[in-house]
């Protein structure tokens, strides 16, 4: 399970450099081989390639009314590895999709990681802390 968050800097080749508490758990969990693609929140998902198959499967079998969320998910993903700096290289499409230019902010989301660029996801944050809790939180005890 991947938790936290990490303000990271992606270097002039598009390059991030993975938290050192996840490389561990990513090479021997996936290998180090990870698939990144589009969230249809403005950032980018960062998956493991088994955590990806099992998303990608799920995706698959969306009916075609889901067409254009397949090719979102599916048609954006690329297949990534860290190198042996634990590096991994974010494609220009991905990062012109998700507005990273270089700040970036890089959240554990239990089975995948969220790529954002950091103004954004600071004022998305922003923006959500002002809101009220959604209904989901109701019942919520913290």
């Amino acid at each position: 399970m991947f938790q936290g968050a990490s303000s990271l800097s992606l270097d002039a080749k598009g390059r991030l450099s993975v938290p050192t508490r996840h490389r561990d758990v990513l090479s021997a969990t996936a290998a180090g081989q990870l698939t990144i693609t589009k969230h249809p929140h403005g950032c980018l998902m960062i998956f493991p390639r088994p955590e990806w198959e099992a998303f990608r499967q799920r995706i698959a079998q969306l009916p075609m009314s889901a067409q254009w969320w397949k090719r979102i998910f599916l048609g954006n993903a690329q297949d990534v590895e860290m190198d042996a700096q634990g590096r991994v290289l974010i494609a220009p499409e991905l990062r012109a999709a998700a507005g990273i230019t270089k700040e970036a902010m890089l959240l554990g989301m239990g089975n995948h990681f969220e790529l954002w660029d950091a103004a954004t996801y600071a004022a998305q944050e922003a923006e959500a802390m002002r809101g009220e809790m959604p209904e989901a939180f109701k019942d919520f005890s913290f």
